[in-house]
């Protein structure tokens, strides 16, 4: 367990990091004339989006202006916004084509379900997390949490490409989890010990044969280096439900205690994104929220995200494919 606060620049809270145009990183007329090139190419001779590789194609010049969005997302703020080319320069398709290469300048595109997607969408389908559906195909509040607690390995960064904002709402909401960590070690300590113990987890859908419907993982972990967390409550609350295991009272209270400091509004950030953006994460501290929202009744207006997970290690070269 981390027994002692951090004080660099990933302990953030909302007063820290109010200078909002320093979170934005605009692509050069270099870089956005190397994805032109791509396009225009492709325009030509299509391909599936998910067979390009970025060190085979003119964005490769992109990797040096994007090291400060790496650096950020591992050691600054941990998180950070690309403009990236806007609708009225490229279809819908050709701007996940630009947000896949230049995702893989950041880090390795990982399988996001069983059916192993790389792209994911994420948009209102109807559907309601209570019948075994994720919160991304919801039109509903996610609540503070990282991605694929479930998995055998989480993805080190999520990256989030809007396409379409919603009508209204669907804001994005950060808060940094060594602020919420600090908080907790000095203000319920007794609390904060719980979440390092396994809880369950339900799978949601993603398992595979011989597996069961839960795994069991603590919330947060400490390698000495840095934290980590695996946290979604709704999946905490159904897989202790599944595997026959109730929360206990000082259990929930110990999620109580998580939730109500990472919604502290001194702790944490709210901002919309707008078409063409590319919103990274360090899915590893950084606990995000998406607010509810309301779409427009128009199928080609309505609230469009793609999503990427992305994986750091030290295979990670630009002369490698996804």
């Amino acid at each position: 367990m981390l027994s002692y606060t951090i004080t660099d620049a990933r302990a953030w809270r909302a007063s820290t990091i109010d200078d909002r145009q320093s979170w934005y990183y605009p692509l050069s007329p270099r870089c956005l004339d190397a994805l032109d090139e791509t396009i225009h190419r492709l325009r030509r001779q299509p391909q599936p989006t998910t067979a390009l590789c970025a060190a085979q194609e003119p964005c490769a010049v992109c990797a040096e202006e994007l090291q400060p969005v790496r650096t950020a997302l591992e050691n600054g703020r941990g998180f950070a916004i690309v403009q990236g080319p806007a609708r009225e320069r490229y279809s819908p398709q050709e701007m996940q084509v630009c947000y896949w290469l230049l995702g893989q300048l950041i880090g390795r595109p990982i399988e996001q379900n069983v059916q192993g997607t790389l792209l994911y969408d994420v948009r209102d389908t109807g559907q309601d997390v209570r019948y075994g559906v994720r919160f991304s195909v919801t039109n509903a509040e996610t609540g503070f949490h990282t991605d694929n607690s479930f998995g055998d390995g989480i993805a080190d960064y999520v990256g989030l490409l809007c396409i379409q904002p919603a009508k209204s709402g669907g804001l994005s909401r950060i808060v940094s989890g060594y602020s919420v960590h600090n908080e907790l070690l000095t203000r319920q300590r007794d609390l904060l010990e719980i979440l390092y113990q396994p809880w369950h987890i339900d799978r949601r859908g993603g398992v595979r044969p011989g597996e069961g419907p839960t795994v069991q993982h603590p919330v947060l972990s400490w390698d000495g280096h840095g934290l980590q967390y695996r946290y979604l409550r709704y999946w905490i609350e159904s897989g202790h439900d599944k595997a026959g295991q109730p929360l206990s009272t000082v259990q929930r209270q110990a999620l109580d205690a998580l939730d109500e400091v990472a919604n502290d509004p001194s702790l944490r950030v709210e901002f919309a994104l707008k078409s063409g953006d590319l919103f990274f994460i360090n899915n590893r501290w950084i606990l995000h929220n998406r607010t509810a929202f309301e779409d427009y009744a128009e199928p080609q207006q309505r609230r469009h995200l793609v999503r990427l997970w992305l994986r750091v290690d030290s295979a990670l070269s630009l002369g490698e494919g996804p």
